[in-house]
């Protein structure tokens, strides 16, 4: 899946003005595409706006109290890449 395939799937909870997925890493797509799909089925009013490389480490902007655990895999998977 690409950035724009993932953006395309969760349009419904991307923020309104915001541009979601901008990281090209597949393997952090494929995990968070995963982690969004356990979200959503436990969380109706999960939201995100922005999932991107800033200060070199990626940042996931959401409304979920899982966000903080999501950017500690992220980095890990392409620290260890």
């Amino acid at each position: 899946m690409t950035s724009d395939e993932f953006n395309k799937k969760w349009n419904k909870y991307l923020e309104d003005g915001f541009y979601g997925m901008a990281v090209k890493h597949p393997q952090v797509i494929e995990y968070l595409d995963k982690e969004f799909t356990k979200e959503v089925e436990n969380n109706p009013s999960f939201n995100y706006s922005q999932i991107k490389m800033k200060f070199g480490s990626i940042r996931v902007y959401t409304n979920s109290d899982k966000t903080s655990v999501w950017e500690g895999e992220v980095n890990r998977l392409v620290n260890s890449a």
